[in-house]
């Protein structure tokens, strides 16, 4: 099992081919998918050995029970992409220190330069949380995704190294 990063609660590790099942049924959650572009099993299995891609499994520490799951993309690049971020345990503040493990990990360990995601733009929560966290919108990419017939709007979000430690300051 590799661990990338603790905190309190939770620990972060890059996700196995045990996980496969468990990432599968967050995506197709209804309530999850309609914020998110669900990828195959095949996608995932690509990604348990990739180097440019990784899922993310955010657990427990104490019951080592899984609470969310995260796709990381671009990871050859000094401008990573985070995606699917999605939590199973709601509610219960795992997404915000969940998010934070994944900035320290990616600003303090990896020193990625730029992080970004996209988000669509009627996820309010998720947006609050990525705003919240410093992360700012540099654009909105007009009916860009089309969605059981309906072309959605998706915010770009970005946060750079320099940010991330001015604000952790």
């Amino acid at each position: 099992m590799e661990i990338l990063i603790a905190g309190e609660r939770l620990r972060l590790r890059r996700a196995t081919l045990d996980d496969l099942n468990y990432i599968m049924k967050l995506q197709a959650a209804p309530e999850n998918l309609k914020f998110i572009v669900p990828f195959d099993e095949n996608y995932h299995r690509k990604n348990f050995t990739s180097a440019d891609k990784m899922d993310v499994i955010a657990e427990e520490i104490l019951t080592g029970e899984r609470v969310g799951y995260f796709m990381l993309r671009k990871l050859d690049t000094p401008c990573a992409e985070f995606t699917h971020v999605i939590i199973d345990k709601k509610g219960r503040g795992y997404g915000r220190e969940a998010f934070k493990l994944l900035l320290k990990w990616a600003f303090e360990i990896k020193n990625f330069h730029r992080i970004w995601i996209d988000c669509k733009d009627y996820n309010s929560v998720a947006l609050h949380l990525y705003e919240s966290l410093g992360f700012v919108r540099e654009g909105l990419l007009r009916e860009i995704l089309l969605t059981n017939g309906v072309y959605e709007n998706l915010f770009v979000l970005g946060m750079l190294d320099r940010e991330y430690k001015r604000d952790k300051g």
